[in-house]
Formats: structure tokens, C-alpha cells, sequence
């Protein structure tokens, strides 16, 4: 199992990690209750977490030394003094503005300008820290395994469902044997039919949706290679996949109804559709101009408003029979007989039989 590694120290340099928030933060949730205390004081505030020492922090989140040691090392540090220059490197780096911003969920009291603001914001930062910690070396071997792949399964629920049907949409649009299993009943059966050659993404956010999991763990056993799509490195999808893709999405309260983890699957999915398009272009032109071709021919053509011209008034010498609603409660029709111009002259003999027609109608 290959995931992300947010480690960006050069040679024989100390290793000061940019996206040390972005780690913890998707640590957090398996750390040990003491550790995530820990945990969130730094998030809440990066700086000031920097420029305290061991045992300010231990009393500030009301535990020991050792406890915050046991912090570091859990998120892959080797020890406090590691933990400082890294958050410093954040703070310098800009990055912990930006974890601080996004730790401030939507208030009740937020205005539609302020709530607009935010949501974009936390959409822009899911997009661009999961593409900037994104492992390049798995995902090109996901797409090498996608690339070869006899058939390739999607699994997801729930807003994740609708992320595995964008997957689907594009590789298909390529020309490749993709299918999206939104309903779980339909993805085991798919997944136990699975064989050696065959590739199995599933897409969960926490990691921990059942039927996400059962289904890759059906697929794998069936001889499929696997691939996970999530945000958490330690989540149980993790233990069933063969390839881990981190995504770097927060959601909080009112943002709970996957919008950032949305925004930041899709982006793991375009980068995986681009870079297995890019594999042989010719092929993917030729695809894409045929599935555009047939997509177009299903578009609705605007057509032009012609303007409406105003009844025209009756010609000279002609008879005309209207119908207008009658009185009474049953409304009955009444036919009216209305000669015009020259026709007035000789309307009489024709009276008795238009005035039998208006009955016969009525």
C-alpha cells in the first residue's frame, strides 16, 4: 500500500514540512484523545504553538511532555524541536493562515458576502493542497494500472456516488471500460466478478463508508487491483487498497454536505483523466471528437424569435362565424354570424342557414 508523503526537505537538510498542517489535520481523527488535543491547539494556532516551548504547550492543552512528543512522532516527526521549525516554515510559508482561516466554520450570523467568501476560500485551498501534496509516483502508477486495465470499477455513496459518475463520464469519453457503482447492492455484485486485470477505485472522504469498503474488499479478493481515494492516510480504506490518493479537504458544520471534499475528489480525478489521456494522445483526440461530435448532435438549437403579426382585419365582402362563451351557468357557446363590407347586401339569404350551423356546432 503506497499513500502520500508530504515531506519536502532536500538532501541533508532538516525536515521542515510546508504542508505539516495539512498532515496533521488529516491525522487528526485517528490520533488518541490526549494527542488530538494536541493536535488541535496547533491547528487552532500554528504560530503561537511555534513559539512555545514543550511544556507551555502541555499545560495549555492540559497534558504532559510526553504526550506532545507522542504527538510528533505520530504525525512523522521525530520530535518537538522538529515540530517548531515546521510550523514555522508554515507560518513563513503562508500555509497556516490559511489552515486558521478554514478552521472558522460559517456562523449563524455570517452574511451572504462573508459566507460566499468563505466557501470559496475553502474550496480554493481543498483544490490547491490537494494537487501541491498529492503523490505524483502513485498517481502515475494508478494510471499505468488503469491504462492496462480489462475493466475498471467505481465505487461511492452519497456525494462521493456523484464524483465516481464524473470519473466514469471521462474515461469513458476516452474510450475506456469504466463503470460507476453508486447503488451498493450492484457495486459487491460488480466487485465479485472482478479478476486478475481488472482495476477497483473506491471513493470515500472519511474512509470509513461500509459499503465502499466492502466493495473494494470484494474486488481486491477477486483479483482486482485497488485504489483508494480519501482523505484520511489511516482510515480502514486504506487496508484494502493497493493504492492510496490523499485528498486535503476539511468540512466542518454547515460545510459538512461534502462541498470541499467534492471540490478536492474532482481534482484527483482530473488530474488521473489528464494524465491517462496524455498516455496517447492521437487515440484520445480521436475519442474525444467522436464523443463531442455524438454529444452535440443531442443539443437544442435556439430558434429565432419571429414576431407575432396582429390578426388581420376581415376582407371586404366576406361572412365570418365566431364563438364567444354564453351566459349562464353552463356557458354555453354562443355562435355569432357577422357579414362585412359587400357581403352585408346579401347576408340575408344565407341568415337561416348559418344561424342552424351555429346550433348544430354549439
Amino acid at each position: 500500500m503506497t499513500w502520500l508523503d508530504t515531506d519536502v526537505a532536500g538532501p541533508g537538510q532538516p525536515r521542515m514540512d510546508i504542508g505539516i498542517l495539512v498532515t496533521i489535520r488529516a491525522l487528526l481523527p485517528n490520533l488518541a484523545p490526549v494527542e488530538r488535543r494536541v493536535g488541535q491547539a496547533v491547528l487552532d494556532d500554528p504560530g503561537g504553538a511555534a513559539r512555545r516551548s514543550i511544556s507551555e504547550l502541555s499545560r495549555a492543552c492540559g497534558t504532559s511532555a510526553t504526550t506532545v512528543v507522542r504527538f510528533c512522532r505520530a504525525v512523522g516527526l521525530r520530535g518537538y524541536p522538529e515540530l517548531r521549525l515546521a510550523l514555522a516554515a508554515a507560518v513563513a510559508h503562508g500555509d497556516a493562515g490559511g489552515v486558521a482561516a478554514a478552521s472558522h466554520d460559517i456562523s449563524p450570523g455570517d452574511d451572504a458576502a462573508l459566507i460566499a467568501k468563505k466557501i470559496a476560500y475553502a474550496d480554493a485551498m481543498a483544490v490547491t493542497e490537494t494537487a501541491n501534496h498529492l503523490d505524483v509516483a502513485v498517481l502515475v502508477n494508478v494510471v499505468d494500472a488503469l491504462a492496462t486495465a480489462n475493466r475498471i470499477d467505481i465505487y461511492g455513496v452519497g456525494a462521493s456516488g456523484y464524483v465516481s459518475l464524473d470519473l466514469q463520464q471521462k474515461l469513458q469519453r476516452i474510450g475506456r471500460p469504466a463503470f460507476a457503482w453508486p447503488d451498493p447492492h450492484m457495486a459487491i455484485t460488480s466487485a465479485a466478478l472482478r479478476a486478475d486485470g481488472d482495476v477497483a477505485v473506491g471513493l470515500s472522504h472519511t474512509g470509513t463508508t461500509v459499503d465502499t469498503i466492502d466493495a473494494l474488499c470484494e474486488a481486491r479478493r477477486s483479483g482486482a487491483r485497488t485504489v483508494a481515494v480519501t482523505n484520511f492516510p489511516w482510515s480502514p480504506i486504506t487496508e484494502v487498497a493497493d493504492f492510496v490518493l490523499l485528498t486535503a479537504a476539511r468540512e466542518t458544520a454547515f460545510r459538512s454536505g461534502a462541498m470541499t471534499s467534492r471540490i478536492a475528489q474532482l481534482t484527483v480525478v482530473d488530474c488521473l483523466f489528464v494524465v491517462l489521456a496524455q498516455r496517447d494522445l492521437p487515440a484520445t483526440e480521436a475519442a474525444l471528437e467522436r464523443t463531442y461530435a455524438a454529444a452535440q448532435a443531442k443539443r437544442t438549437r435556439r430558434a429565432r424569435r419571429v414576431p407575432a403579426e396582429p390578426p388581420a382585419a376581415p376582407e371586404p365582402g366576406v361572412l365570418s362565424l365566431t364563438c364567444a362563451p354564453g351566459p349562464g351557468a353552463h356557458g354555453a357557446p354562443c355562435w355569432r354570424v357577422a357579414a362585412h363590407g359587400e357581403a352585408r347586401r346579401s347576408a340575408a339569404p344565407y341568415a337561416v342557414f348559418f344561424h342552424l350551423l351555429a346550433r348544430h356546432v354549439g
